[in-house]
């Protein structure tokens, strides 16, 4: 690392994903390996929905070295919430029911050895996501707060299932929660259009997926042209509204052949407007968590984020 590390704080939920106490052990392995190289780690859990958020602020005005995330995708993305605009670096403990993040940056999934990479990770600033309601400015204090966001965003049918996946079922059954849900909409939803606006291009489709990662969550690679170290988001939309278009898609999405399929598009942008079209409500998400029903706009915020990545990183590589 650039700068010296001397006090951190470590936030994590203790009631994520599951073999919960072999994970408390694990970072309190984390601390001390942390501790042996000089770092005095803080330990903050997190105690309700927003609590990530609220301790991440507060390490920014305490002027604290650096906040580690240990959790899933949502605990990383409170903490990103509190953190965005500031200087204050994120390091990652891969934990929860998923990490795009850790996927993306080749960190291990376990905890002692990502924390034996923080010391020689490399801070790099990087542009986040912004979501706000399609007349608000990122960074305004409206009745429907921006929302920032590190990896993936969207809306369709990945909107629907993340806003009705079951929270109970999740917490004790993992990913296992997201197919079930998946299955269930796949029988029941209607695929409404939304048009989707950039400077680039118009069009109307059933789904978008506004991606900073080639990760997409479990083995699937969707937005696969996005990087974390540029100032523009990859958008893949779906045009179709047939549910044996969409079942057609699956295998190509597995193996990586998306692109092919009849009715996708792909393309950069730094900002992009998503408004529903009569017949349907879209419900849209961020890094995983529901966000609430478009309309939405969703906005690069150039140089919002401090990101240490580890040497072996494959996203660092292929920009060095």
């Amino acid at each position: 690392m650039v700068e010296p590390v001397r006090k951190a704080i470590l936030i994590y939920n203790p009631i994520s994903g599951r073999r919960r106490s072999r994970r408390l052990a694990e970072i309190d392995s984390a601390g001390n390996i942390l501790s042996a190289v000089g770092i005095s780690v803080e330990f903050a859990p997190t105690t309700d929905p927003g609590s990530a958020t609220s301790i991440a602020r507060q390490a920014v005005t305490q002027k604290l070295d650096l906040v580690i995330a240990c959790g899933g995708d949502g605990t990383v993305n409170e903490i990103v919430n509190g953190l965005a605009g500031s200087t204050v670096p994120i390091a990652l403990l891969p934990a929860g029911t998923a990490n795009i993040l850790a996927k993306e940056l080749g960190i291990p999934w376990n905890i002692p050895a990502a924390a034996r990479l923080i010391p020689s990770c490399t801070p790099r600033r990087i542009a986040l996501g912004c979501v706000t309601p399609p007349d608000s400015q990122c960074g305004s204090k409206s009745p429907r707060a921006p929302r920032y966001f590190l990896c993936v965003g969207g809306s369709g049918p990945d909107g629907a299932i993340v806003n009705g996946v079951d929270s109970k079922l999740k917490q004790n059954t993992g990913t296992l929660a997201y197919w079930a849900e998946g299955m269930r909409q796949l029988f029941t939803y209607k695929f409404p259009l939304m048009r989707i606006e950039s400077r680039e291009r118009t069009v109307d489709a059933s789904l978008i997926v506004v991606g900073r990662t080639a990760e997409y969550g479990g083995p699937f690679k969707i937005t696969s042209g996005a990087s974390l170290y540029e100032d523009s988001f990859e958008i893949v939309a779906f045009s179709t509204r047939s549910r044996l278009r969409y079942l057609f898609a699956l295998p190509a999405l597995y193996f990586g052949r998306l692109r092919g399929v009849r009715g996708i598009s792909a393309w950069k942008t730094a900002d992009v407007t998503c408004t529903p079209l009569p017949g349907g409500t879209l419900f849209a998400q961020v890094d995983g968590e529901p966000l609430g029903a478009l309309p939405l706009r969703f906005r690069i915020v150039p140089d919002a984020l401090t990101l240490l990545v580890p040497p072996s990183s494959p996203t660092a590589k292929r920009v060095s």
